[in-house]
């Protein structure tokens, strides 16, 4: 059975929010990325950190375009940061990833928020097809 891009985002806001509860903020995104994953796998959601991602340009093949911070259930990207504050930039990577990947569904999760709720951004790829 298939889990939906929005039932996989509920249990990673949840998640971010246990993580963020019980760390705090100012650690490296690094120390998030492993949390999470592990907090994910505690709750049966499969999760993968620094995922090569390729893509093609016209006749070229990039086998490692990208790296995603973190694939859940091979269908939610979830690009984490650690900072005071989000810069316009770092939506439009993680649309760019959602585009790349052909994936609809993505969280920007800012860990250096004082509130992490404050820090979750929810980025959503309309794909050709015509779905969202």
């Amino acid at each position: 059975m298939s889990i939906h891009e929005n039932e996989i985002a509920r249990g990673v806001v949840d998640a971010c929010v246990k993580i963020h509860k019980i760390l705090g903020p100012g650690l490296l995104e690094s120390v998030y990325e492993r949390v999470l994953v592990y907090e994910l796998s505690k709750r049966g959601l499969r999760a993968q950190r620094q995922v090569p991602v390729p893509i093609e340009f016209e006749e070229l093949v990039f086998d490692e375009a990208f790296r995603a911070d973190v694939i859940v259930e091979d269908k939610l990207i979830v690009e984490i940061k650690s900072k005071e504050e989000l810069a316009a930039v770092d939506s439009k990577q993680l649309l760019t990833y959602l585009r790349l990947s052909k994936r609809r569904l993505g969280l920007l999760v800012n860990f250096g928020e004082v509130l992490v709720k404050d820090g979750i951004h929810r980025i959503v790829n309309a794909l050709p097809d015509g779905k969202e």
